[in-house]
């Protein structure tokens, strides 16, 4: 039976298929011969929405409530564990909060045993298997001939772009998984697959900027009501087991919040140095003030690391909580009111600035910039965002004065210049506005977000003259830096 009470038709597989009423049209009379014609006629519509972490699958349950997605007949939520190991590490729908998003969809489903013993991040149909992996597909999910309708996150990699390709033909929704939309598509996507894109879901995280990914393809950007978000997170925060989760946390008023990443695991940083980041937070947090501080390690970070920043907090004198249940940033923001954010360049950080009004810092985004390898590295534009947005925790003032408000233009244009640098071969188009942003905005702020190398590939402006391009590759020329900087330091030293 549905949760209405009423029977509900079976799939051709034989499982039950709850029927969904809301949103439905009374057939007209006067077009029931036309319709009967069409393809598509008599035919069940479900929906599959593909999701790996509870922000994502929060994120869709937005945009349900705000009515983003038409009728149909069946909801699927699709769940990816994209860990290292998934076998050692918590899948989303057993999550603290999970259950408060479990009732917009009919069924919850697992893209891991469908596709094991293969990897979800590794795996990926051969062209002339895909035939077969839709109809072994249909059969285990109890599609039958349904009309499928897919809404997916990350769709230049896999797992998404598998699901994509195996039901071809099938609309395509992407929904943003935080701040990389603003960035450029990573990888060239298929056309069989781009061309079928309809638009592109995303928070408002950054006002006024739209995002850059997939508009190769022509994909129009369109907004999930930030209230409406809001109220879901605020259903996670009211959560039984989310508050069990969390009960050390109302005994702490308003702390300095911590935000960890696993930027090591990336290969951005070495494991010292991530360890080194996060005793820079918590010494810049207590250097402002802050006696109260919550660190909220990254989910699959080792243990060891909160144990070195313990002994960091009793050695400078700091009251320090780590939080050992895994838990959405969002949800402590409504249930702890923090009195600063900080991180390296966490979306969260931005949800913290945007959507509640905190007052936020980061760390550490210069050297990222400067680390991050190649330079199309999908975090690029991210980071990006998050140095020239947010005050750096040591810039006292920066932090506890008046919050600066961005300029759009200057803030979309420089986007586009890193997109550009980093995907010119999929956005050719913003060559121009490209080079006059590099003529007229180049200075010791911006420099940053450049690399003189890849602007003299490129032949952009701020790169090295063709007549002296012969210099980099110059034996004795790098010799002679060589020791001019081994002088230097020597000096310094």
């Amino acid at each position: 039976m549905s949760p209405a009470g009423r029977a509900v038709p079976e799939s051709p597989a034989g499982r039950a298929v709850p029927e969904r009423s809301v949103g439905r049209a009374v057939p007209d009379p006067h077009t029931a011969a036309l319709d009967a014609a069409r393809p598509d006629a008599g035919r069940r519509t479900t929906q599959i929405f593909f999701a790996s972490t509870l922000y994502g699958v929060a994120t869709l349950a937005a945009a349900l409530d705000a009515e983003r997605f038409g009728p149909a007949d069946r909801r699927v939520l699709l769940i990816a564990n994209n860990a290292a190991t998934p076998e050692t590490t918590p899948s989303v729908d057993t999550m603290p909060g999970f259950e408060r998003l479990r009732a917009r969809f009919d069924d919850v489903l697992s893209w891991n045993e469908a596709i094991s013993p293969f990897h979800p991040g590794g795996w990926s149909p051969r062209g002339d298997d895909l035939p077969l992996w839709q109809r072994y597909l249909r059969l285990a999910w109890g599609l039958g001939n349904d009309r499928i309708e897919l809404a997916v996150e990350s769709i230049q990699v896999n797992p998404a772009l598998a699901l994509t390709q195996i039901f071809t033909g099938a609309p395509v929704d992407v929904y943003a998984d935080g701040l990389m939309s603003y960035g450029p598509t990573r990888n060239k996507i298929p056309p069989l697959v781009g061309t079928r894109v309809r638009r592109l879901l995303h928070l408002d995280l950054v006002p006024g900027l739209a995002p850059l990914l997939l508009t190769e393809f022509g994909v129009e950007p369109e907004l999930v009501p930030t209230d409406v978000f809001l109220k879901v997170l605020g259903e996670l925060a009211d959560d039984q087991a989310e508050s069990a989760a969390t009960d050390e946390l109302p005994q702490v008023h308003e702390p300095a919040l911590l935000l960890g990443q696993y930027l090591s695991a990336l290969n951005i940083l070495t494991a010292e140095e991530e360890e080194d980041l996060h005793a820079r937070m918590l010494r810049g947090a207590a250097a402002l003030g802050h006696t109260r501080v919550v660190f909220k390690p990254h989910p699959t970070a080792p243990a060891r690391w909160s144990r070195q920043l313990e002994k960091e907090a009793e050695r400078i004198g700091v009251e320090l909580t780590v939080l050992d249940t895994p838990v959405l940033a969002e949800v402590l923001y409504q249930r702890m009111r923090p009195a600063l954010v900080v991180g390296c360049f966490s979306t969260a950080l931005l949800t913290a600035s945007a959507f509640y009004d905190l007052p936020v810092a980061r760390v550490g985004t210069e050297t990222l910039l400067e680390r991050l390898k190649p330079y199309e590295n999908s975090n690029r534009v991210p980071v990006t965002l998050v140095d020239a947005l947010l005050p750096d925790l040591g810039d006292r003032e920066a932090v506890t004065g008046p919050r600066r408000e961005p300029d759009p233009a200057a803030l979309t244009a420089l986007v586009r210049a890193v997109g550009f640098a980093m995907q010119p071969k999929i956005y050719p188009s913003l060559r121009p506005a490209t080079e006059r942003y590099l003529t007229t905005h180049l200075n010791d702020t911006t420099w940053r977000y450049f690399k003189r190398r890849r602007l003299t590939a490129l032949a952009l402006p701020g790169g090295i003259p063709v007549q002296l391009a012969f210099i980099p590759r110059n034996a004795a020329v790098r010799k002679v830096a060589r020791r001019a900087r081994s002088i230097k330091r020597a000096a310094l030293g």
